[in-house]
């Protein structure tokens, strides 16, 4: 758990630099809870992203960013930290894997970042290694930062205020990092909110983790939910999630397909595969009743997958 002084430490260190985004009411007839969306996807870069790279790099010294930023994303880490960098005025450069989204990296490349696909092998061992052998300048990692994961927590401080009573707070679980830091901003200030994560069940692999007591390599498979899931839970991020953690969901990548259609015919609000898993396990009633907020992390989806999915394929 991040202590309650570092998020709200981190909320000062990013204000300006964020968007303090909406949390706005759901209105599905039949749905099995009363469910708010938490439109992170209205961030700068279309992702929470912003909020954990901004800070971990606002707090590093000055040095040592001087060569440049560099980090190993699927997507929305690589536009933080290449935001970041702009703002800076230093380089960037992200490895992302072979099959990360043509508008993740097409974002990356126009904020300034260097694009270097790698496997998703390579990628993956740059993440449990926490750098990136042969590039210079400050790792950011993207799920295990301290500092990441504080500026990620400002999301639940946020809830919170807007939302003083929630019965369950989802959250789309990728690497950790934004669900060890939303539950322990939530946790600290609400501690019976029951904090439910969202996996596609291609690579549910915190609800293995959670089954078996510790982590457990699944079957991992691409889907266009790319930015969540994994083969494996970091056993790095183990001690810090399983205890804030009361129940984890793999949602059918059908599901999230159908949930993108809903916030986009609902609300009118364009979420990526990881931003629609979330909105997913609270339609289908996984997240259990009541007040059900729903992180919706990112909307940065390519466009022609998102067409095929809002004529009615299944992702």
């Amino acid at each position: 758990m991040i202590e309650l002084a570092e998020i709200e430490a981190a909320r000062a260190r990013i204000a300006g630099a964020v968007v303090r985004t909406p949390l706005v009411r759901l209105h599905v007839a039949d749905a099995p809870a009363e469910i708010y969306l938490k439109l992170e996807n209205l961030q700068p870069i279309n992702s929470f992203k912003i909020r954990g790279a901004t800070n971990a790099v606002m707090q590093a010294p000055a040095g040592a960013w001087a060569k440049g930023l560099v980090t190993a994303s699927a997507g929305n880490m690589a536009q933080g930290v290449a935001w970041t960098a702009r703002e800076l005025g230093v380089p960037a450069t992200i490895a992302v894997p072979d099959h990360a989204p043509e508008a993740k990296t097409a974002a990356i490349e126009r904020l300034g970042g260097r694009v270097l696909k790698i496997t998703y092998d390579e990628w993956w061992n740059a993440i449990v290694a926490g750098r990136l052998d042969g590039v210079d300048g400050l790792f950011v990692h993207p799920v295990q930062d301290p500092g990441v994961i504080a500026g990620n927590g400002t999301i639940g401080l946020e809830i919170l205020e807007d939302l003083p009573d929630p019965d369950a707070v989802v959250i789309p679980y990728g690497g950790g990092g934004l669900t060890t830091g939303i539950a322990s901003a939530v946790k600290a200030l609400r501690p019976g909110t029951r904090i439910v994560t969202a996996e596609p069940d291609t690579a549910a692999a915190l609800a293995a983790a959670l089954a078996a007591g510790h982590p457990a390599d699944v079957d991992y498979r691409p889907s266009f939910v790319d930015g969540s899931g994994s083969r494996r839970v970091l056993d790095s991020m183990w001690p810090l999630v399983a205890p804030l953690v009361d129940d984890a969901v793999a949602v059918p990548v059908a599901e999230v397909a159908a949930a993108v259609r809903t916030l986009a015919e609902r609300v009118r609000v364009i979420a990526e595969g990881a931003g629609a898993l979330a909105p997913a396990a609270a339609l289908s009633g996984r997240a259990g009743a009541g007040k059900v907020v729903r992180v919706v992390s990112g909307g940065n989806i390519n466009l022609d997958k998102l067409a095929e999915i809002l004529g009615g394929a299944d992702g």
